[in-house]
């Protein structure tokens, strides 16, 4: 991707999507990534989740340590909920270096956002993550490690595409070999697209993973998502950071995607996200009217013959 000449970060920001709609999910992650980077038990840490926030007009006056919430932790918004993007992070990378260490060296972003897991973690030199997202948010990410002479630790392959259009070609004509095993990641995208969309990403990702590959992604299963509107989580996203979720989320019917991958060879595994919240002691757990009670991450891999 070429630099973005005389182009600031907010100029992006504003120009090309990260300060609206789906694109701002990825700062309010940012801002939860930021907080958990500053906690004393912090799950992950994310130096530069903090300046995705500071240079996007739209998240001015947001948080991005727990100490500047006047009501810290009972917060519903950057309290639990936030934990829960912090602990999702810290499974997720756990999930990618322990497949990039039986042997995967191609890692795929679906959907990358403002993910710096290419920075902040330790990669064998000879892996290579493609990062897949739209060309405004791409840019935007860009910018920002740029002005911070931030390196990443692995080649890294930025590939502008839209994943409801011909991102396959995009992917394969920026060096991805679909002979070698591979690591994907779908982290809080499947439920913004529209359900066959969602099997025709996963069925795409069917077609080109090699034996030895992986696969992760998260998924809601609540067969009416309105029924949770006045939860405390989407209530304070609403009205604290003007985010609708369920404006944003697509309300048809859901695959399974997860039995699909297993009807195809794959060994799938699926796991509340409390799950890791008792193995890691910190984390949300269920409560009444639970936003996250439909929750589910899928973990799934395919065996060598």
């Amino acid at each position: 991707m070429n630099e973005a000449c005389g182009t600031t970060p907010q100029d992006l920001g504003a120009a090309e999507g990260v300060d609206g709609g789906v694109g701002l999910t990825a700062l309010l992650v940012a801002a939860a990534r930021a907080i958990e980077t500053r906690r004393h038990d912090s799950l992950a840490r994310d130096v530069y989740a903090e300046h995705f926030v500071r240079a996007a007009p739209a998240c001015a006056g947001w948080p991005v340590r727990i100490e500047e919430v006047p009501d810290g932790d009972d917060n519903a918004l950057w309290g639990r909920f936030a934990r829960y993007f912090g602990l999702r992070t810290r499974v997720l990378d756990d999930f990618v270096v322990r497949s990039v260490l039986t042997g995967a060296r191609q890692v795929v972003l679906l959907g990358a956002g403002l993910d710096t897991r290419a920075f902040r973690l330790d990669w064998p030199s000879d892996c290579v993550f493609f990062e897949i997202d739209r060309a405004g948010v791409l840019a935007f990410k860009h910018q920002v490690l740029t002005d911070l002479s931030a390196a990443p630790r692995v080649k890294r392959v930025l590939v502008p595409a839209d994943l409801r259009d011909d991102w396959v070609s995009a992917l394969t004509a920026s060096g991805f070999d679909p002979g070698a095993p591979s690591v994907w990641l779908a982290e809080g995208l499947l439920f913004y697209l529209p359900g066959p969309a969602e099997t025709y990403l996963v069925d795409t990702v069917d077609l080109l993973a090699a034996e030895g590959s992986a696969l992760a992604f998260e998924a809601k299963l609540e067969a009416d998502l309105l029924a949770y509107r006045d939860s405390a989580t989407y209530t304070a996203t609403r009205e604290q950071i003007g985010i609708d979720l369920l404006d944003l989320f697509d309300k048809g019917p859901r695959p399974d995607s997860a039995g699909r991958l297993a009807a195809r060879g794959w060994s799938a595994s699926t796991h509340t996200p409390f799950e890791f919240t008792r193995r890691h002691g910190r984390g949300p757990l269920p409560e009444a009217n639970d936003a996250l009670e439909g929750n589910r991450w899928i973990f799934a891999y395919r065996r060598r013959t």
